[in-house]
């Protein structure tokens, strides 16, 4: 019996090694083998522009930016933006987000399609000079990351009423204001647009307080997993693709 029990083993490892062996050896000649191989973390697979949700029309905006000119959703048409709102004396969150967008600048430099908009929560103190020098503290090299300023009611409505992403004043606070962590990512055609999660519904909005782990996978520090900057560099070529 043992003998026969050995033999019937001995075939199934045979059968196994001639129809799955060469298949894995072949994936891994071609590079085929993904991160979707792996655990299937939400946020690494590959998008493509079928799979970007549309989320609804950017809400109209018109501001002034650290070189004193006027921007707005109009004159952003045909761009490719994310959108954050922060705050130059910010001592939590903003540094971290103002950092990913230096990732998001540096990754997209030669593509003449990409813009960044910094708003800030804080425009009695953010002036335009103020926002200028805090620009050129950051490092920021393109012409094309617009760090906006204007009414303080104004922005507050376009933040909470228009792009639903929360700003508010708490002197009880350290800081005096709180505000979302998410980056919007708007198309050329002026629409919110997102990735979908692993159920098939849109995330809306991308972390900007993501960073890789030593094995390439995104973490947010700041609670639940939300797709952050990676995914976005993933999903912003996408759209710069589309015409």
């Amino acid at each position: 019996m043992k003998n026969k029990s050995y033999i019937g083993i001995s075939f199934i490892i045979l059968v196994f090694g001639i129809i799955f062996v060469p298949r894995i050896v072949d994936r891994i000649s071609n590079k085929s083998v993904t991160d979707t191989d792996r655990l299937n973390v939400p946020g690494q697979v590959e998008t493509s522009k079928d799979l970007l949700q549309s989320i609804g029309s950017v809400p109209k905006f018109s501001l002034t930016n650290h070189n004193g000119q006027i921007i707005s959703n109009e004159a952003l048409l045909g761009d490719v933006y994310v959108v954050e709102f922060f705050f130059s004396t910010c001592p939590t969150i903003c540094p971290v987000m103002n950092q990913n967008m230096l990732l998001l600048q540096n990754h997209f430099k030669d593509e003449t399609s990409f813009s960044i908009v910094s708003v800030t929560i804080n425009p009695e103190y953010d002036t335009a000079e103020v926002l200028k020098n805090h620009a050129e503290h950051l490092g920021v090299t393109s012409p094309k990351w617009h760090f906006l300023t204007g009414d303080k009611a104004y922005i507050y409505d376009i933040a909470n009423k228009g792009f639903n992403l929360y700003a508010a004043e708490n002197k009880s606070i350290d800081g005096g204001f709180e505000h979302s962590g998410f980056f919007a990512l708007i198309d050329k055609k002026g629409f919110i647009r997102s990735r979908k999660d692993n159920y098939g519904n849109p995330i809306v909005y991308y972390s900007g307080l993501n960073y890789l782990d030593k094995e390439g996978l995104e973490e947010d520090f700041s609670g639940p997993y939300k797709p952050g900057i990676e995914a976005l560099k993933q999903d912003i070529k996408v759209l710069l693709e589309e015409k």
